[in-house]
């Protein structure tokens, strides 16, 4: 009974969310989260934005890093990034990598 309700959650895909983002802490999760109104809900954005789904994790640790120091120039995102630590961005580099 225990397998089919198992297989039953992975044939429905999970409601859309994958393995390796339910294993990801609740921290994590809502601070990512966050970053979706503008990358887009699934980390694939449709617009000027970046997606992050799937993005390298040391590529967006090191831009995040970059606009919290002001070396790369943005509009909002310096904002954005003076309000996480480093172990922060390390936690949602991990979790944008892990999605498809």
């Amino acid at each position: 009974m225990k397998n089919l309700f198992i297989t039953g959650l992975v044939g429905v895909g999970l409601l859309g969310t994958s393995l390796a983002a339910l294993a990801t802490d609740a921290h994590t999760r809502v601070i990512a989260t966050t970053c979706l109104s503008c990358h887009g809900p699934d980390g694939k954005s449709k617009s000027a934005m970046p997606s992050l789904a799937g993005i390298d994790k040391a590529y967006f640790v090191a831009q995040m890093k970059a606009f919290k120091s002001g070396q790369r120039p943005a509009s909002v995102m310096h904002r954005h990034a003076q309000g996480y630590t480093d172990q922060e961005f390390e936690k949602m580099g991990e979790y944008f990598a892990a999605m498809k």
